[in-house]
């Protein structure tokens, strides 16, 4: 029978044994596991990369897209009056805008004249029958008013739950229990300008009779009192006349919205011109991606002399071939045939270190020459040479990030390092595991022998014992 446990037969510390065997099978994982280590940060530093080129690529797609230079901001020497917003179509220009009158929506109620029928109470049935209220050249909408149910506020309910009338009805209270009904159309303008005609109910149950006319606007019966005409917004644009139902003109000047607010005095002056805060952000917006990058690469192939500490990527060609590559680009010459050849020209140079900076003076003469700075990000010559720097840029950086571009094939191979280093792990890990498994047999089997010779042992001495008494 086997002993249970392992060295009680030999007398020997077999599981210190084994254990330092097993270590000692195991040294190759500390290295290992220092490369594991060194292969992860590398790995989340390509990744950052990988981040970081994506945004220099988003940020230099700005620069490239013509949309993201044509736009303009609009400004207004007298917001109270008039106010101003832009698109992308607007051209840069100066208009003046004199504001004659205002749009407004057409206005009824009943009269309150001297002469005038008394206004009804709430409680009071004014009449019931038939609304036929049509606004402009719109189809006309009925709208049915039951016997019983004609007091002001239950057909201004019944005029609003209406589908497709165009006017909107209330009920104003003149604080001495009368009430008064006000229709109002719903669009500004001569277009929303509409017409109440009214058809007397007959039959009704109820003792009062109908008085629903009262309530009639149209040729031979203004029953109700307009106290506002429908009217069109007037104004004139460089002394050109213009109208409109709406007090926002949208389609009067190219990409250009206004809205009047007030009848002016004197005109309003209204300038657009070029988004150059935009344009302005976008560069150094892209100054920062570069920039990003720039000091991801450099801390990353970095050797620090005063620890004696290298970045994860030092030595690595990838990444120094990657920095020379874009500074290079940075500044390279294109022939856009644009007044400007480098970005150096408008304000963007390298300092030491690789990192760009924008030099504000020659920016802003830049943007006096918007076209030309354009130029020199938008152009499309269909080669490097000839095309913008945004357009170069974004392409560049794009086919960094691409199945088989530089960035993407260096993740690839950091990722296949630390495969083969997991499966190594793995390996003296098995190894190790499987030198304890035969030296536990190994040291079992002994262990065994052990006992039974130490047994025979026991016996054999207590038997000479005996024979030692026996003969004296």
């Amino acid at each position: 029978m086997a002993i249970s446990s392992t060295g009680l037969g030999s007398g020997l510390d077999v599981t210190s044994i084994i254990s330092q065997l097993s270590t000692l099978e195991k040294q190759p994982l500390k290295a290992l596991q220092t490369k594991a280590t060194n292969l992860q940060t590398q790995l989340s530093t390509v990744g950052q990369i990988q981040s970081q080129v994506s945004a220099l690529s988003t940020a230099a797609a700005k620069l490239g897209s013509v949309l993201g230079w044509k736009g303009t901001t609009a400004t207004s020497s007298n917001t109270s009056a008039v106010t101003v917003s832009s698109s992308t179509g607007a051209s840069a220009a100066t208009y003046s805008v004199a504001v004659t009158q205002l749009a407004k929506a057409q206005s009824l109620a009943l009269p309150t004249t001297v002469g005038s029928l008394a206004l009804p109470a709430a409680t009071d049935q004014v009449g019931y029958g038939k609304l036929t209220i049509k606004v402009g050249t719109k189809d006309a909408v009925d709208v049915t008013i039951a016997d019983g149910e004609g007091t002001l506020a239950q057909i201004a309910a019944k005029i609003n739950a209406t589908t497709g009338v165009g006017v909107t009805a209330s009920v104003l209270t003149d604080g001495s229990g009368k009430v008064n009904l006000l229709l109002r159309a719903k669009d500004t303008g001569q277009d929303g300008a509409f017409t109440v005609a009214v058809q007397e109910g007959t039959g009704g149950t109820l003792s009062e009779p109908s008085n629903l006319s009262r309530l009639s606007y149209t040729t031979g019966s203004f029953s109700m009192a307009q106290n506002q005409a429908a009217q069109n917004a007037e104004a004139t644009i460089n002394g050109v006349a213009v109208s409109s139902s709406k007090n926002t003109l949208t389609d009067v000047v190219g990409g250009l919205t206004l809205n009047l607010a007030q009848v002016t005095t004197s005109p309003v002056e209204v300038t657009v011109a070029k988004d150059t805060a935009t344009i302005t952000k976008n560069l150094q917006d892209f100054i920062a991606a570069y920039n990003a990058l720039n000091t991801t690469l450099s801390d990353a192939t970095a050797y620090d002399a005063a620890t004696k500490t290298a970045g994860p990527l030092q030595g690595d060609s990838v990444s120094n071939g990657l920095q020379r590559a874009l500074r290079s680009l940075m500044g390279a010459t294109s022939s856009t045939g644009s007044t400007f050849s480098r970005l150096a020209d408008m304000g963007i140079t390298a300092q030491l270190g690789g990192a760009l900076t924008l030099d504000s003076t020659k920016l802003t003469t830049a943007l006096g020459d918007v076209d030309n700075l354009q130029k020199l990000f938008t152009n499309y010559g269909g080669t490097d040479e000839t095309n913008g720097f945004g357009l170069r840029i974004k392409d560049f950086a794009n086919g960094l990030l691409t199945a088989a571009g530089t960035v993407t094939n260096k993740a690839s191979a950091v990722q296949k390092a630390i495969d083969r280093n997991t499966a190594d792990q793995t390996k003296v890990n098995t190894r190790a595991t499987l030198l304890e498994e035969r030296l536990k047999k190994q040291y079992s089997a002994l262990d065994t022998k052990m006992a039974s010779l130490t047994a025979l042992n026991t016996y054999i001495a207590q038997q000479v014992t005996t024979w030692n008494k026996s003969s004296s």
